[in-house]
């Protein structure tokens, strides 16, 4: 489309000092310069060598391989409750550990409607990861440890939707499939949200917005299926919402998917329609079922992979 000219004139425009010039070729990889754009930005990838930004805060690096954490979960999760298997060992490896993950199976959705939804949502997390290591090359991280069927029967113990004599099995039915889902999806929600001012680069800051308005349309519908299903679903999500405002903070800022006087809520935003975020630290204390500060626990039970890994102090 461009030819190696235009692109080496952009550059020397545009271009002040090294970092702004990787991420211009990171900008030339992503945003479609052709054969000539991805050739300059070579196999690197475009964070691998990217630095601090400017305000001392995690480096766009670190943050989209906290979002590729997030989605490694998500992927693995809806993956196995359509496909009856994990992503493929191409799209796990890279710097850190690579986990393995425990527990999940295909569920026997009786619903097509939910069936349906379940396929859509899987592809759009796996090429949610796919997206996220290309775009990071070699700096992305491996898929650490997913721990799926303990974690859901901890956090389901923990919403008093589960006992030890009585567990909670996400893939027994496309019930529990619309609750374990729940989990997951708001959480992306306002953690896309609150990465959002911290990622420096404006070709990546747009492609994470399109990742966070994919989640949010997730959200929205698992939240529409579980309302469809009656009252005793609607119930047990909003313990499961409760849950996750005990974890991430004193705010109560969670919101279940009906309100107090009965009626549907789809889109949980504040009073100017306006969804809340959640850092990164709050997001750990979620995946990592502890209110308090700690480095692994949960779904991850090694931890996440890559610089941004602790969870906050919120008890």
């Amino acid at each position: 489309m461009f030819g190696n000219k235009f692109v080496t004139q952009a550059i020397s425009r545009s271009a002040e000092n090294g970092l702004d010039r990787r991420k211009f070729f990171a900008a030339a990889g992503v945003a479609g310069l052709g054969v000539a754009g991805a050739g300059v930005l070579g196999a690197s990838g475009a964070f691998a060598n990217d630095d601090q930004g400017s305000g001392g805060g995690p480096s766009d690096a670190a943050i989209l391989n906290f979002a590729l954490n997030l989605e490694y979960l998500e992927a693995e999760f809806y993956s196995r409750a359509y496909l009856g298997e994990g992503l493929p060992d191409n799209l796990t490896g890279g710097k850190g550990d690579r986990g393995p993950v425990k527990g999940g199976r295909k569920v026997d959705f009786k619903t097509k409607a939910i069936r349906d939804y379940a396929c859509e949502i899987t592809f759009d997390e796996r090429h949610h990861v796919e997206f996220l290591r290309t775009a990071l090359g070699g700096a992305a991280v491996a898929r650490p440890a997913i721990d799926i069927d303990a974690a859901f029967q901890a956090a389901a113990k923990a919403a008093g939707l589960a006992t030890d004599a009585k567990p909670f099995d996400a893939y027994a039915s496309e019930e529990n499939f619309l609750l374990a889902a729940f989990v997951f999806e708001d959480v992306g929600v306002t953690a896309y949200k609150g990465a959002a001012p911290l990622v420096s680069n404006k070709t990546y800051l747009e492609a994470a917005a399109g990742i966070l308005a994919v989640e949010a349309y997730h959200a929205a519908n698992i939240r529409t299926s579980i309302v469809a299903k009656g009252i005793d679903l609607e119930k047990a999500a909003n313990k499961i919402s409760d849950a996750r405002d005990s974890l991430d903070g004193s705010s109560d800022l969670d919101q279940g998917v009906v309100n107090p006087d009965g009626k549907a809520n789809i889109v949980p935003a504040d009073k100017n329609s306006i969804a809340f975020s959640r850092s990164a630290g709050q997001v750990l204390n979620v995946v990592y079922l502890t209110p308090k500060k700690a480095t692994s626990g949960g779904f991850f039970p090694n931890g996440t992979n890559g610089e941004i890994r602790e969870s906050a102090a919120n008890g």
